[in-house]
């Protein structure tokens, strides 16, 4: 590495922190969701938020979750790739594309924590439950507990909500922030 490669890395170094801090916070908090709650029970927290532990075999909103097993490796592979990638950019995104920065920060983040559930344990932990009651049909992409006559949003965990705050970060810089050109002038 030479020496401007390393001055650069280490101007970035407080993104990979953040990266880094999200993972922790992320498996944190995945510990206790399996240590502290009984599975598929919800554990009441405020009105229209619990806590429910469930196991995701699948992508996002349990896509693929009963394929069989093989989802769990070629999801994984994808995972580990999409960080290096993850990595390799922001290392090289010139330091002053801080939203940029930021967003892409908390989806490696995001993205490692997942990609860890999926390695180690074969499927990730969720255990966020954001629901609302409702007595007949839920909105898209809710799901009905007849049982409970709420509908609820799939189940996520920290490294998803990172996800989406880093996704929400990048469409900002993208279409939200004026172009460098247009200031210049």
């Amino acid at each position: 590495m030479n020496a401007m490669s390393l001055l650069n890395f280490k101007q970035k170094a407080i993104y990979l922190f953040l990266a880094l801090f999200i993972l922790v916070v992320d498996q944190l908090t995945k510990n206790w969701a399996v240590s502290s709650l009984v599975y598929s029970e919800p554990s009441g927290f405020l009105p229209f938020f619990n806590f429910t532990l469930l196991y995701n075999y699948g992508a996002a909103f349990s896509f693929l979750d009963d394929a069989g097993g093989w989802q769990r490796w070629f999801f994984g592979v994808v995972a580990f790739f999409v960080s290096l990638l993850l990595l390799v950019w922001i290392v090289r995104l010139e330091r002053n594309k801080k939203v940029e920065l930021f967003g892409l920060a908390f989806i490696l983040g995001g993205a490692i924590g997942n990609l860890y559930d999926r390695v180690l344990l074969g499927y990730v932990v969720d255990f966020i439950d954001w629901f609302y009651p409702a007595s007949q049909s839920c909105l898209p992409f809710f799901y009905a507990r007849l049982d409970l006559q709420t509908c609820h949003w799939p189940a996520f965990n920290i490294a998803d909500a990172s996800i989406l705050l880093g996704v929400t970060l990048l469409l900002f810089d993208t279409f939200f922030k004026k172009d460098e050109k247009q200031d210049s002038k």
